[in-house]
């Protein structure tokens, strides 16, 4: 910062063009059609990585993966007030657990680091030299309780709040004069008053008259540190960015951003203002929500390729929206030039369906259900640990049945430890008592489940089990074929509903099954 102080002192002699407009042309988007396409996704670590930042880094990813570029992870922690510890690293967590890893991140290094903005000041301080030197800044010595004034005034007189541009008169001696009482000013960007004209590739043509709306604004804050506009004007032209894919809150500030390309020399890259994504009900995501945090739904037992999937679906960007695409088929179907100005309505309570679509895709691939296997023994261990009295239920064989067996039924692998299914893993405690509530036959049907499992012709699949269980109740007088089934569920599992009494069976197997009813018959 001292380096910058002397630097400016040094351009004391230079600030009499202060009050001269500086000549700018018009905006250009175009780039060489051969040249790489790099893209950013710039949070700021003031929190968590959330679904509406998901969604960006999504489009950001999918767009540069389409084009064979790089996707980048910047993260802008130019607000130290605000940071919140552990929000850096969770971003970029949650993005690799999200499947779409940045190829140049804090985390990973890469040509044009250092990533974080709070390492590149001595790049912000160069560029705010080149625009003093040409009069497009200049420093501002108004104190925080006059701009409070202000914003009242502004608010008092139902108006827009905005800066009266008071320091970007001052004269040559004035500035060095107040120089020598504020050695550290903030530094603001001179406005023109024709904004350039600017093809968003999703809005189309936009012009933003911000000079006849704001006042100057500030670029670099007496800290030292760079606000937004400037920042990420620099970064984006170190970094090479190509294209910038960011929210449509964004759009009104590009002008500003245009004209800082135009003062600093530099080619702006082009720009894609995504809508926004919204509640189900139209209102804004919020932090205060909870469950909008990506930490959240991973913990909950999400996959990725859901949440990646989901908030897709309710978008646009893609030739047809279907359900159960995976990042993969994303990427190839991807096409910017499909994404509409509507507001994304992204309806949570479907996220569960998704999911079971999802997870089902998983089984039926032999190397992903090994690892679910996995995933769910771990599990198992996890929720039910010292009650398991037979281990034999962590068998790898044992796990994948199970699995196979209720894929499509259930939305998440850790349903399969909830309460409904923890006759899978421990023996319930029913009594013959309780049994003889729901029949007086209870022990003529047991016995008949036990022949049933003893017959040297059975063959235990889900066609022959139902076949031979709609034999059950037949000769037994009074007795409904429902209290038949009711009565050997609550046996074997000690629940009155779950899964067709023929899967239990196939589930449990045959030696499991043998031992629970006769535990019923010797309680």
């Amino acid at each position: 910062m001292a380096a910058l102080l002397e630097r400016r002192l040094r351009l004391v002699n230079l600030l009499a063009v202060l009050g001269r407009p500086v000549g700018r042309r018009e905006a250009s988007l175009s780039t060489d059609p051969g040249a790489t396409v790099r893209v950013r996704f710039a949070p700021s670590p003031t929190g968590f990585l959330h679904l509406g930042g998901l969604r960006t880094a999504l489009y950001n990813y999918i767009f540069a993966k389409k084009h064979r570029g790089s996707f980048i992870l910047r993260l802008e922690d130019t607000d130290q007030v605000r940071l919140v510890p552990g929000a850096a690293d969770n971003i970029e967590d949650m993005l690799e657990w999200a499947g779409i890893p940045p190829d140049e991140s804090p985390r990973r290094g890469g040509p044009a680091g250092p990533y974080l903005q709070s390492q590149r000041l001595e790049l912000y301080g160069q560029a705010v030299d080149m625009l003093l030197k040409t009069g497009a800044a200049y420093p501002c010595f108004c104190s925080p309780q006059r701009l409070e004034l202000l914003r009242k005034e502004a608010l008092r007189n139902h108006q827009t709040p905005r800066y009266d541009n008071r320091c970007r008169s001052l004269s040559q001696e004035q500035v060095a004069r107040k120089l020598t009482e504020t050695p550290k000013p903030a530094i603001r960007f001179r406005l023109d008053k024709e904004a350039p004209a600017f093809q968003d590739l999703v809005y189309g043509w936009n012009r933003h008259e911000v000079a006849s709306v704001e006042g100057d604004p500030v670029i670099l804050k007496s800290d030292g540190y760079p606000t937004y506009h400037l920042a990420c004007v620099v970064d984006d032209h170190h970094m090479g960015i190509s294209h910038v894919l960011r929210g449509s809150e964004w759009l009104t500030s590009t002008a500003k951003h245009l004209l800082l390309y135009q003062a600093l020399g530099w080619q702006p890259p082009h720009f894609a203002h995504l809508p926004l994504l919204l509640n189900r009900d139209g209102s804004k995501l919020s932090k205060r929500q909870g469950d909008i945090f990506l930490q959240h739904f991973a913990s909950a037992g999400f996959l990725p390729d859901a949440l990646l999937d989901i908030i897709t679906n309710c978008g646009s960007g893609f030739a047809e929206n279907q359900m159960g695409r995976t990042l993969p088929e994303l990427i190839t179907q991807f096409d910017l030039t499909r994404i509409t100005c509507h507001s994304a309505l992204l309806d949570l309570e479907k996220l569960p369906e998704f999911n079971r679509l999802h997870l089902q895709r998983l089984v039926s691939s032999e190397a992903q259900r090994h690892q679910l296997v996995g995933k769910l023994r771990a599990l198992v261990e996890e929720v039910f640990g010292s009650q398991l009295q037979d281990r034999a239920v962590l068998d790898l064989a044992y796990v994948e049945r199970i699995i196979l067996l209720r894929q499509g039924h259930i939305c998440r692998l850790r349903d399969l430890v909830s309460p409904a299914y923890s006759y899978l893993w421990t023996r319930p405690a029913v009594s013959r008592a309780q049994l003889h509530t729901i029949s007086e036959k209870t022990e003529e049907i047991a016995r008949r489940v036990l022949r049933l499992l003893e017959r040297p012709d059975a063959s235990l699949t889900q066609d022959f089990l139902n076949g031979e269980l709609k034999k059950l109740s037949e000769g037994l007088e009074g007795t409904k074929h429902r209290d038949v089934m009711k009565l050997v569920r609550v046996a074997l599992s000690g629940q009155q509903q779950g899964p067709p009494v023929a899967e239990m069976m196939l589930s449990l197997g045959p030696k499991e099954v043998h031992e629970r009813i006769r535990k019923v018959l010797s309680s």
